[in-house]
């Protein structure tokens, strides 16, 4: 189903990302969609080689939630691919009947675990949103015409409300919405107020946003963030909450805590919540229930 279908409708809609595994052992990401996810959220994100790290890819992990009968979100990026695989990947995503994308520029090869990999970015997210329209409209992105009944999908796209660069991420925001972005997905967000007052100049786009939700781990963490994330600051005080009670952070019980008051927060302000678990898929359930969702 389309995410869009469910944002027509006035529901919260509710995503959360895996990211495949580096090998072709699936088997524990099948265990923790179907233990702690399935029927807890709307749709699963599987990440396209998150971090540059070489990964099972999304299109065939995709195919497998779907098969499952969990509906998923088809991560794209432009980093590994020049538009002639990314619209190919796009026509074979259809075929499959998956309807759900998230498409993004992404991260560059050096942050990887093959950093001499030489990277493509042929296209950009703006200009793949562009290339997902024409496909739509029934022709590749050189005017070519395509055989059959043209694919539909549901377009999403990111946006870093918590920027300093506020008035750049909403002409970026502009930007994609004119290229067909149906939906945002936020980078992750530990400032309710800067989120709640870039959503009042968001809202004239007229398009669903999605709270992003990364859950602190650790004060290590939530520095790391702050010194190497662009658009992302932990306050001082939710790190001095981390550091309050060690135990109780390892064990996932304040970045929980923390992360479903920041949604509570911010919930009246958005459409959906996107939620990065980062290998706690396990504390989902938990998170959603003192969110109050």
């Amino acid at each position: 189903m389309k995410l869009t279908e469910l944002f027509q409708r006035g529901e919260f809609v509710v995503t959360a990302e895996v990211g495949p595994p580096k090998g072709t052992n699936i088997d524990h990401l099948i265990d923790e969609v179907n233990t702690y996810l399935r029927d807890k959220v709307t749709a699963v994100n599987v990440t396209d080689n998150q971090s540059s790290v070489v990964r099972i890819g999304s299109l065939a992990t995709c195919k497998v939630m779907q098969d499952l009968g969990v509906n998923s979100i088809f991560q794209l990026t432009c980093r590994d691919r020049n538009r002639i695989a990314l619209q190919s990947d796009l026509l074979s995503a259809a075929m499959l009947g998956i309807e759900n994308l998230l498409l993004l520029t992404g991260d560059h090869t050096t942050l990887g675990d093959n950093p001499q990999a030489k990277p493509v970015f042929d296209l950009d997210s703006v200009s793949l949103l562009h290339a997902v329209r024409k496909l739509e409209q029934g022709e590749d992105l050189a005017g070519n015409k395509l055989e059959g009944t043209p694919p539909s999908f549901c377009k999403g796209a990111v946006v870093s409300p918590c920027s300093d660069s506020v008035d750049v991420q909403l002409a970026k925001m502009e930007q994609k919405v004119k290229a067909g972005a149906e939906y945002f997905q936020t980078q992750a967000v530990y400032e309710p107020e800067k989120f709640i007052k870039f959503m009042e100049q968001a809202k004239q786009f007229g398009v669903p946003v999605m709270l992003g939700i990364v859950i602190p781990k650790s004060v290590g963490m939530a520095k790391f963030m702050n010194a190497n994330v662009a658009g992302i600051h932990v306050p001082d005080e939710m790190i001095e909450e981390l550091k309050k009670d060690k135990e109780k952070t390892k064990a996932g019980i304040t970045g929980v805590e923390i992360s479903a008051r920041l949604i509570r927060e911010c919930r009246e302000y958005c459409q959906g919540v996107h939620i990065m678990a980062l290998g706690w898929e396990s504390k989902v359930p938990d998170l959603l229930a003192q969110a109050g969702i």
